[in-house]
């Protein structure tokens, strides 16, 4: 079969058995080919996103209908359906919790399935384990054009029931045999195998699995899943005799098939860097929280104090014994208000939400502004700051990466490094001079903040600047487009969530550098005669906010 022929086969044993198959993962980016695929899949399916929360996928208590009407309310997740599919966008940035919510539907066996949209480049860590090793097939349309899709490779329905095909004994332990020679260490790739044996059965309206079903699931299933080559078996030695042929006549049902026609059928599947990868089923995401710069969170880390902080992200626990204390000394006014309500009267503002401190890696990435005629002294200070920031790195697992622009454009003198002797190096000789292209730095420091986010760090952009910028995004000298410019790379760094530090280092505050800390949504502060020291403490004290 072809790729996209895997692709849409796989979809279609998927509509068959989505209770033993499960799912898909479609390796795959956005474009004509991805659209086409999803086009097929049916139009009652729902969507996921990784940023959704707890409350929207499992349910909840819905608390403001729950104090309003004086009574427990309840809400339904998503994943409460029965016989639905659900489609995971950007799937390499599921985090734990949703995956291990995902994959509990996928195991109480109510007939939901998943395709996995996995958009990861090769510096992103892939899907979480926990659900690629549920679903069934693992499908790759990387590489392939408009012309490569063919209507003719799409299988007709169902005919038969998977439940009702037979099968036998000999045909599991085929599968297991050459999962193992494979290198497949899951115990559910040849269950999966078994299943999608069944439905091509089913597919084709067999009521027996024959050869062409097990050729079918091998390069679905197995092939995908291979974390090595198989090994030829040793020849027989000449002394020892050959073993007597079975005399025992064999069951019509039994299939067997020989090792070399499976591994030709499934050769043309397996994954091309199948020799330079470490296993599929070893593969964890790098993620942690063991160490690093604190910070508060709302699911998980070392308690802190309850606060009345609203939960707008729908993620925050309330915390019961706190919002019981809060509410307490009103008891007796509200009671005189509603001498018909019973038991305690909580309303929203009493409501007091957990807190918890977590641990992780952080990037500060600076951008300094390298340009006129005090840029030398703007530097001086910068490659103090950085260095005493670096000193402070060790301790909180800090990355810090600097990025200069001048002139026409912007360039990253540092990338994102911990080390003291490479940054010293690297700050040792900073040109300086020419125009401010203050939206290059800033799309610079996007697109360094956005690749040490997909790796896990949490970016903090730190901007240097005196904020008179003069050089658009093009490199053209014009100051009014430059601003233009500027304000949208900054809404830019706002909707993708990343924190910022705007420090004024002119000689008084710059009216339009305090409008564009708005566009993103940062930090501003003025230091007109910052040192080293200064910008150092500043920023520390600024981060712990």
């Amino acid at each position: 079969m072809t790729p996209w022929g895997r692709a849409i086969t796989a979809l279609r044993l998927l509509e068959i058995d989505p209770k033993g198959l499960k799912g898909i993962v479609l390796h795959a980016r956005s474009g004509p080919v991805r659209d086409a695929f999803l086009a097929r899949i049916p139009s009652q399916c729902v969507r996921l996103h990784p940023q959704m929360t707890q409350d929207t996928l499992t349910g909840g208590i819905d608390v403001s209908t729950s104090l309003s009407e004086g009574t427990l309310v309840r809400q339904r997740g998503l994943l409460d359906a029965h016989k639905r599919h659900f489609v995971l966008t950007m799937a390499e940035r599921t985090p734990p919790l949703m995956a291990a919510s995902i994959a509990s539907m996928l195991d109480t066996g109510t007939g939901n399935s998943v395709i996995m949209l996995d958009e990861r480049t090769e510096e992103d860590a892939p899907p979480p384990i926990a659900l690629t090793d549920r679903l069934a097939f693992h499908v790759s349309l990387e590489g392939l054009g408009l012309q490569d899709i063919s209507d003719q490779e799409i299988a007709v329905g169902a005919r038969l029931d998977p439940a009702h095909i037979n099968t036998s004994d000999q045909i599991m332990t085929d599968l297991v045999t050459l999962a193992v020679s494979l290198g497949i260490t899951s115990l559910r790739a040849p269950t999966l195998a078994l299943s999608a044996a069944k439905a091509y059965a089913a597919l084709n309206g067999r009521k027996t699995v024959i050869e062409a079903d097990m050729i079918a699931a091998a390069e679905l299933v197995l092939a995908p899943r291979a974390t090595q080559l198989p090994q030829e078996a040793p020849e027989p030695r000449q002394n020892e005799p050959e073993p007597e042929p079975n005399k025992q006549p064999r069951s019509p049902d039994k299939v067997t098939l020989p090792d070399e026609l499976l591994l030709a059928a499934i050769e043309t599947a397996l994954p091309p860097n199948l020799l330079s990868q470490k296993g599929s089923n070893t593969l964890k995401s790098a993620s942690g929280s063991g160490a690093g710069q604190k910070r508060i969170g709302n699911r998980r880390g070392r308690p802190l104090p309850a606060r009345n902080t609203s939960a707008r992200n729908g993620q925050a626990r309330v915390d019961l014994i706190a919002t019981l204390r809060a509410a307490v000394p009103w008891q007796k006014l509200r009671k005189t208000a509603l001498p018909d309500r019973t038991g305690p009267i909580i309303h929203p503002t009493d409501l007091r939400y957990r807190r918890y401190e977590d641990l992780s890696d952080r990037l500060l990435v600076f951008a300094v502004d390298a340009s006129g005629s005090a840029a030398l002294a703007r530097l001086a200070e910068a490659k103090g700051a950085v260095e005493l920031l670096l000193a402070e790195a060790y301790a909180r697992r800090d990355h810090v990466a600097l990025i200069s622009f001048r002139g026409e454009g912007a360039e990253t003198l540092l990338p994102p490094t911990r080390s003291l002797v490479q940054t010293k190096r690297r700050l040792a000789e900073l040109p300086g001079g020419g125009g401010t292209p203050l939206a290059t730095g800033l799309h610079v420091a996007l697109e360094t903040a956005s690749t040490a986010f997909r790796k896990g760090l949490s970016p903090v952009i730190v901007l240097l600047t005196d904020g008179r910028s003069n050089v658009a995004l093009n490199g053209a000298p014009d100051r009014a487009q430059a601003a233009t410019d500027a304000t949208r790379v900054a809404t830019q760094i706002a909707q993708a969530g990343i924190d910022t530090i705007i420090i004024d280092t002119g000689r008084r505050p710059e009216p339009a550098l305090r409008e564009l800390s708005l566009s993103l949504r940062g930090h501003y502060v003025s230091l007109p005669r910052a040192d080293a020291q200064a910008l150092s403490q500043t920023v520390s004290r600024t981060l712990e906010i």
